[in-house]
């Protein structure tokens, strides 16, 4: 299974003619991602990435709901943690 996080277009290259690489910010984390399948990306446009390609453009919109529910999943498995209250989890 595999879960993939919205990044946003910081620059594009089109050096290379055909080639398209992008930097794409994911939360703070910046990867160069392939822009073959997903030609219509511009700089600002969130995508979704797998395997190091973009596979689709998200309106903004959709993009920071789906990274408010990161967050949201990030600080309950920061304070689920075992010792994160002190205590030792009972699973």
């Amino acid at each position: 299974m595999c879960l993939t996080v919205p990044g946003k277009v910081l620059s594009i290259d089109a050096a290379d003619g055909e080639l398209r690489l992008a930097r794409v910010d994911f939360g703070g984390t910046v990867r160069s991602v392939n822009l073959l399948y997903a030609p219509e990306a511009t700089v600002g446009s969130y995508v979704i990435v797998h395997a190091g390609f973009a596979t689709a453009v998200i309106p903004e919109s959709e993009a920071l709901e789906a990274l408010e529910y990161v967050r949201q999943l990030s600080e309950w498995s920061s304070s689920s943690a075992p010792g994160a209250t002190g205590e030792a989890r009972a699973d």
